[in-house]
């Protein structure tokens, strides 16, 4: 185990890597009741959803400890998960079916990406400003949603948002549990979501508000009615294809800034004789997998998560880090009385604080320069309020490209602008004359 990490090369121990575990497991575990919760809106069975976000998780961080061999730990993604069960569901009218082809098409498409030098072309075709504000429009889309699912905001006669009716106790739970969790994360508290989580449900329960659990232990349920469902051919058509950008391009850029996040504390990607992107490209590969076989469990894209941050802050220098988070989320497929008791209103804070943590993302876009800071306004404000990222991710390419034709800024428009940006307006342009037809 030592030699094949190289544990104690890098001046580590497996006791310091199992501490390590333990504590992104922690911070991650929110993930399981909450992305179970999501995608359960989509009409999908909780119980199986359940056991089949812990499989996933699983799976992608045994695979990115044993494979890439890095302390980065990998699930069900947050806003992706609502983008699935919202937008794609709810909005466009897909069936979860579909849905889950979707996810799988884009899944392989990143596979593919990573495996060739598409990969490093699409990662420098898009703008700076315009990836941070794809975190930050994914941030406020998902806010939004937990708002609007809590009741905390709702729409009033006139059509316009408004505050709700603060007068019930499941919407004074959620507002609670949002500055509890808020005030957690100030402090920096690995696990902050469950803390917030499990608060929120000690009070429902204690009220009576929502049933306790009878029992905490039991077998997994099956994942039989999701598991290899996804379908694929109903959804290939050209109205689908912003979709599949929009997943493929948050996969990668989600991933990429989470890496270079965890990576900073340790200088875990740098490049040192090329062995930096070696580790990069085989992490991003590992990513990518993930989404190809989560898809094929039941669940939305999988992508690396900066709770990884908490355990390489208590020195997870290597894989095997991963290696015992995973097995720590496998013990959890035994606890599913647990995780199913746990009322949606107790999910909602982790929703809007996950939201606002991604949404501080803006801060790194330059609002001073004209293309980029239109750009990046557009893609973030028409996100929450389409409940689309294609849409959001469009609009920026558009305005990107007509603010710097309109100051002669030439070389800002290079071909993957220009090809990214057809692939994410066309098919909406289609659709639009189809509806005029």
């Amino acid at each position: 185990m030592d030699r094949y990490f190289g544990v104690s090369r890098v001046g580590s121990s497996i006791k310091t890597e199992a501490i390590a575990g333990l504590t992104t497991f922690l911070a991650m575990l929110y993930i399981i009741p909450t992305a179970s919760s999501i995608l359960a809106v989509s009409g999908m069975p909780k119980d199986a959803l359940i056991t089949a976000v812990i499989l996933a998780t699983c799976i992608a961080t045994l695979l990115s400890g044993l494979w890439a061999k890095v302390p980065v730990a990998m699930s069900v993604g947050m806003g992706l998960n609502a983008y699935f069960s919202f937008s794609m569901v709810k909005t466009m009218g897909l069936s979860w079916e579909e849905a889950l082809g979707v996810v799988f098409l884009s899944g392989v498409i990143f596979l593919l990406v990573s495996l060739t030098k598409m990969r490093q072309w699409l990662i420098g075709s898009i703008p700076l400003g315009l990836r941070f504000a794809l975190a930050g429009g994914l941030g406020a889309f998902i806010a939004t949603i937990g708002l609007y699912s809590s009741g905390i905001i709702t729409i009033a006669p006139s059509g316009f948002p408004a505050l709700g009716k603060l007068n019930t106790p499941q919407v004074w739970i959620t507002i609670f549990g949002v500055l509890l969790t808020l005030i957690l994360c100030a402090k920096r508290i690995h696990s902050a979501f469950v803390i917030g989580i499990f608060s929120c449900c000690l009070i429902a329960w204690g009220l009576q508000i929502a049933p306790m659990p009878k029992e905490f232990f039991s077998l997994p349920a099956s994942i039989a009615p999701i598991a290899f469902k996804m379908d694929i051919l109903g959804v290939l058509s050209l109205s689908i294809v912003p979709t599949i950008v929009s997943l493929l391009v948050l996969d990668l850029f989600d991933s990429l800034g989470t890496l270079a996040g965890v990576g900073a504390k340790i200088g875990l990607f740098q490049n040192q004789n090329n062995q930096g992107d070696k580790v990069l490209e085989k992490t991003l590969e590992v990513d990518a997998a993930a989404t190809v076989i989560g898809a094929s469990l039941g669940v939305s894209t999988t992508t690396s998560f900066l709770e990884s941050a908490s355990g390489v802050s208590e020195g997870g220098k290597t894989g095997l880090t991963s290696v015992f988070c995973a097995l720590f989320f496998a013990l959890c497929l035994f606890l599913f009385p647990l995780f199913d008791s746990i009322p949606l209103f107790a999910i909602y804070p982790s929703m809007i604080v996950v939201g606002a943590m991604m949404f501080l993302e803006v801060r790194r876009i330059d609002f001073a320069d004209l293309p980029t800071g239109l750009s990046a306004f557009f893609a973030i404000i028409l996100m929450p309020l389409t409940y689309s990222i294609a849409n959001g991710l469009a609009a920026g390419f558009i305005v990107y490209i007509f603010a710097s034709l309109a100051l002669k800024q030439y070389e800002r428009i290079n071909i993957g602008v220009l090809v990214l940006g057809a692939l994410s307006v066309l098919p909406i342009l289609v659709h639009g004359f189809l509806m005029q037809g």
